[in-house]
């Protein structure tokens, strides 16, 4: 399950999504801006409706952690290492969490930090599907717009044959066509606020502002299923399958 922009004191709607969730069993992607204004601890403490699974929650940082210096209470909260990106496995398939962030994950450049350690995660293990996530999307219809510092780690990912890649920021749903054979999606749904997307991208298959929900990855060895579940009493959804490769 993967969403982002999830939780204020000033929203219900993540206890709507926290909800969905909680039926679900599985790894929980956070997609960044866990929690709203500053990702404090006080916030995670009194605001943040997924603490009940923080343990198997694998979070991306977003911009609001930075809010509070070094985004340490988020770091701290969910076991992130200081530059905020790694890798796991689930099944067959690798997963890659970069920090969008560029500057305090000390760049996304080419020959930057970041970028070395992904090109060599993705070398030293090698999978047949591969999984990335972030928190600024490198393709969006949303205010926030397409983000273009990202793109040496996209072409990284690319290069190395990368399936699917996941972000948030922009508070809506979308599904893009593949990519140099990347297939992404936004789903910046997850509670805290929703807002309209100003402009249709080239490429974009699926579009909704109206509705929170979380992004339902089913993982197969050589292939994968995509579902947008709903929160209660809201009936837009978005599903379909493909190969990896």
């Amino acid at each position: 399950m993967a969403a982002g922009d999830i939780a204020s004191c000033r929203s219900s709607a993540d206890e709507a999504t926290a909800a969905l969730v909680a039926r679900m069993p599985g790894t929980v992607a956070v997609l960044g801006d866990a929690v709203y204004e500053r990702g404090t601890s006080a916030e995670f403490e009194q605001c943040y409706a997924w603490r009940r699974f923080r343990g198997r929650t694998r979070a991306a940082l977003g911009n609001h952690e930075y809010f509070t210096p070094d985004a340490a209470p988020a770091r701290a909260y969910f076991g992130l290492p200081r530059r905020g990106y790694y890798s796991y496995r689930l099944g067959s398939w690798l997963v890659v969490v970069l920090n969008s962030n560029c500057r305090p994950a000390g760049g996304c450049a080419d020959g930057s930090p970041q970028q070395r350690w992904l090109s060599g995660v993705l070398a030293e293990q090698p999978a047949l599907c591969t999984l990335a996530y972030f928190h600024h999307p490198r393709f969006s219809s949303g205010l926030h717009g397409p983000d273009r510092t990202i793109d040496p780690l996209w072409r990284t990912l690319a290069n190395a044959g990368a399936d699917v890649v996941l972000a948030a920021h922009d508070h809506h749903y979308e599904r893009f066509r593949p990519v140099s054979g990347i297939r992404s999606f936004v789903v910046g749904t997850g509670g805290r606020s929703l807002y309209p997307a100003p402009r249709r991208l080239p490429g974009s298959e699926v579009l909704n502002a109206h509705t929170y929900g979380v992004l339902r990855l089913t993982l197969r060895p050589d292939a994968y299923d995509w579902r947008f579940v709903p929160v209660a009493g809201s009936s837009f959804t978005d599903a379909g399958s493909s190969r990896c490769g």
